[in-house]
């Protein structure tokens, strides 16, 4: 199993932009072969400001694939391309982790 946690950084007030994008995607990836999770996560609410939270501008992405040809076959579909085609003008930055169990 491939997980994969994403960070993405919105331009300041425009997380809720990217978020909306998300939502509207989302179903097409769960359905996508071999996707296991495909949620976006944001701080808990009520958390004070640390080096722990992400802030106002920032969420993940949390995600579990079944292998790493799903994944590649993912980042290559038309739909995520409409996403990031929809998104660009808002993210600030992107740091995504594909991570595998030990």
């Amino acid at each position: 199993m491939i997980h994969v946690v994403a960070v993405i950084t919105a331009h300041p007030g425009q997380r809720a932009k990217i978020l909306q994008a998300f939502a509207a995607n989302r179903a097409a990836v769960l359905a996508e072969e071999g996707c296991i999770e495909y949620a976006a996560v944001t701080d808990a609410p009520g958390l004070p400001p640390s080096s722990g939270t992400l802030g106002e501008d920032t969420f993940m992405v949390l995600e579990k694939w079944a292998s790493m040809v799903a994944l590649q076959a993912h980042a290559k579909s038309a739909h995520m391309a409409d996403y990031g085609a929809k998104t660009r003008e808002f993210t600030a930055k992107r740091a995504i982790h594909v991570l595998s169990a030990v």
